[in-house]
């Protein structure tokens, strides 16, 4: 089947501008908010790294053999962009090793900044979020971007996951500039789909929070063509902010709309899986007509046994900051983890691809 990844819709229409993303490996940086203080002490070390045109996976590989240990006792919270500067941590379990000098540990692109002990291990998704600076390169449309940018601010852009878990790989062009073409977790995705099953568990992983996200993104892609992101209807269940925990209002509950405006709730969607959705009424009905239309992705998907969860379809940027120069535009804001950056500048402008 077609999976039309990049034909999201927007929430203020469709861009005018063009711009530059990603020119330089500057252009791009990541830094990890841990969100927890670290102990000093224990058998884990947590390793502060400074990584240049390095994927996450290809430096953890590099960490345990430089360690001498297996891979599976070098963890880290997300992947991170390869092509970028990214500061992001790796936990080190070496109760068996305790004198390694992570000093010595060297990649081309990659330097140590520090390392702490810690007592508990590093797992995925052990982040608040995360922080990000990046320059969008020669924007045509600089006024159009500054409108979308106070709105942005205002009223946050769809939560879509972003273009990077449907797969991403970076080239060249013929005339040597930088091109992003997405989709191969999708068509990975479809051997799972087809019931040929995938081997290798990492790659399957992948698979299968390739088509969660594409339904995730099909419903909020749903609600801004039918006019209702940001108005709640009936049955909607409602996140609270910073939390997966969900709950769904009485009628007519006079507080909705002043929370939603506040930020401390969002309307959500389905990450899809087995049992009920949890939703009611109109929101429930718009849901299943969603979900009717791939019941092959469903089944699957119910059949890998995927509990049903609610995400936001609302991303409001914290601490967004913003400055040009001449007509490059410097970005800084800060996420919540598993929210992609390309949502904001997706409503901006279109980048090279």
């Amino acid at each position: 089947m077609k999976y039309p990844a990049q034909d999201w819709a927007h929430l203020y229409q469709k861009p005018t501008a063009n711009a530059g993303f990603k020119c330089d490996m500057a252009d791009f940086v990541v830094d990890e908010i841990l969100g927890y203080e670290l102990t000093g002490d224990g058998e884990h070390s947590y390793v502060h790294i400074e990584k240049i045109g390095l994927n996450t996976a290809f430096v953890a590989e590099a960490l345990a053999k430089f360690c001498r240990l297996p891979l599976r006792q070098v963890t880290f919270a997300g992947r991170k962009d390869k092509y970028g500067r990214t500061l992001q941590y790796f936990g080190v379990h070496h109760p068996q090793h305790p004198d390694i000098d992570f000093t010595q540990f060297t990649l081309p692109g990659l330097r140590v900044l520090s390392v702490s002990r810690h007592n508990k291990k590093l797992k995925t998704g052990h982040l608040a979020g995360n922080r990000f600076a990046i320059v969008l390169r020669k924007v045509t449309d600089c006024q159009d971007v500054e409108r979308r940018l106070h709105q942005i601010h205002k009223s946050g852009v769809p939560n879509y996951f972003g273009q990077q878990r449907f797969g991403e790989m970076h080239y060249k062009d013929e005339h040597g500039e930088p091109r992003i073409r997405y989709g191969g977790n999708l068509a990975l995705a479809q051997h799972l789909v087809d019931g040929t099953g995938i081997k290798q568990r990492n790659k399957k992983n992948l698979a299968i929070s390739a088509l969660r996200s594409w339904l995730f993104n099909t419903v909020i892609h749903t609600r801004i063509e039918q006019g209702c992101f940001a108005q709640p209807i009936s049955g909607d269940a409602f996140v609270l902010s910073g939390s997966n925990s969900y709950f769904i209002p009485e009628d007519n509950d006079p507080m909705i709309d002043g929370r939603l405006a506040e930020g401390d709730i969002h309307i959500s969607a389905p990450l899809f899986g087995k049992g009920d959705l949890k939703t009611q009424h109109n929101a429930r009905q718009l849901e299943e007509n969603v979900l009717a239309q791939y019941p092959q992705i469903c089944a699957t998907l119910s059949r890998l046994g995927l509990k049903q969860e609610r995400r936001s379809i609302r991303l409001l940027p914290a601490q967004l900051r913003w400055d040009w120069q001449a007509n490059d535009l410097h970005l800084e804001f800060s996420l919540p983890k598993g929210c992609f950056a390309t949502s904001i500048l997706r409503e901006l402008c279109h980048w090279g691809e």
